[in-house]
């Protein structure tokens, strides 16, 4: 990659696609193009086509997605299915058909069986049984990694998964209704301590165990997958280390100063009993995760108070 490279980044205004854009600038690029839904509906074939083809870039990275928690997941599963199908084919075929030199796509861990063996490998794909609850985006993130697979196999193509563990960070979704663990406690927290410190209430045991990658570190992920040819067509992308949602719910209460009362519902859902990627793929290529978990919920919650006027009610 030149620094004048044109670089895509479909998705370039959520939290992945927004952190990938703020690193390759860090890194000297200086010819970056992104287009909001309102632009560019990535979910239309044609639309989708005519624009690669006018644009030309040397590089795509599909940071675009309909994403969502447990609640909205488990909820929309025909949605969350039928529109990331849409959006990641439509931009891996034009990426093809216009000859894009290289293309990294982003997936989620989610794309494992439920009770894959302990620290995930990328050669457990399709070995046993999904999480139901998040069924439908990841059978979506399933067939773009196939379809990245088939470029490269087929075509020769320079084309690349990357499948982080679960991201936070700036840009994040805290609407309760829509988004995952970490920004949803951050905001839980945050209200009940301007509110008395009044209890917080939990969905699940608090038992299962999760992996949290802060998406600034994601981003250099995706710089260094541009940067330099990867021998295979996929990459888990985390810290290598995980905590219990429990532990997780104490050092962000600790975090934000909230002093009441953590209370665990039960007859909720807790999900996917543990997740935790094998990342010594990566590690081998030269990347490794640099923010630490706490370091991280501290700049989160951060960027939580600067923009927490734009965050939705509930």
């Amino acid at each position: 990659m030149e620094k004048s490279d044109k670089i895509y980044i479909a998705g370039h205004r959520g939290m992945v696609g927004s952190a990938v854009w703020r690193a390759l600038e860090a890194a000297g690029y200086s010819n970056l193009t992104g287009r909001s839904s309102s632009e560019l509906d990535l979910r239309d074939a044609r639309a989708t086509s005519a624009f690669i083809a006018d644009e030309q870039p040397a590089a795509i990275v599909d940071a675009a997605a309909r994403v969502g928690g447990i609640l909205a997941n488990s909820r929309n599963q025909y949605e969350f299915l039928l529109e990331n199908l849409r959006i990641q084919n439509n931009l891996i075929q034009a990426a093809h058909e216009a000859g894009v030199p290289k293309f990294v796509f982003l997936g989620s861990s989610c794309i494992y069986p439920k009770m894959a063996e302990q620290p995930i490998r990328e050669d457990a794909l399709l070995t046993g049984p999904l999480e139901p609850t998040n069924e439908g985006y990841a059978l979506a993130k399933i067939a773009g990694v196939r379809l990245i697979q088939a470029l490269r196999d087929q075509y020769n193509r320079d084309y690349v998964s990357l499948m982080p563990t679960n991201l936070y960070g700036p840009n994040d979704n805290f609407d309760l209704e829509t988004s995952h663990v970490l920004p949803a406690l951050i905001r839980k927290f945050h209200e009940a301590k301007q509110n008395d410190n009044a209890p917080v209430t939990l969905w699940g045991s608090g038992s299962p165990r999760r992996e949290f990658l802060h998406v600034d570190d994601l981003a250099r992920a995706v710089v260094h997958a541009l940067e330099n040819p990867l021998p295979d067509h996929l990459y888990n992308v985390g810290t290598g280390s995980d905590i219990t949602i429990k532990e997780l719910a104490r050092t962000v209460q600790r975090i934000v100063g909230h002093t009441g009362e953590i209370r665990w519902d039960t007859s909720k859902p807790d999900g996917t009993p543990r997740k935790l990627l094998d990342v010594s793929h990566i590690h081998a290529l030269g990347w490794k995760a640099e923010i630490g978990l706490e370091d991280g919920i501290k700049r989160a919650y951060e960027w939580y108070l600067e923009n927490s006027s734009s965050v939705k009610p509930q």
